[in-house]
């Protein structure tokens, strides 16, 4: 089980805070993919990506037990 974390415009986008994925060996690509296929999150496509609290590239494999977390871009003034 794969645990991933929303934040932010995300967290707002999807309705829920926390969403547990099943697979293995997955990219983080495939992890976006499928989440804005299910929840509709055009947001995720320019957020960063973390695996357990460590910033990760699109290509970097998420494993079971992982906590995947999306951060989308913060502005403020």
């Amino acid at each position: 089980m794969i645990k991933v974390l929303l934040f932010a415009k995300l967290q707002e986008e999807a309705g829920v805070h926390e969403i547990e994925l099943e697979g293995s060996g997955r990219t983080v690509q495939s992890v976006k993919e499928q989440l804005v296929q299910e929840y509709r999150l055009p947001s995720l496509e320019t957020s960063m990506a973390a695996i357990n609290e460590e910033f990760v590239k699109e290509e970097d494999i998420v494993s079971p037990g992982d906590t995947v977390a999306f951060i989308p871009p913060i502005s403020g003034g």
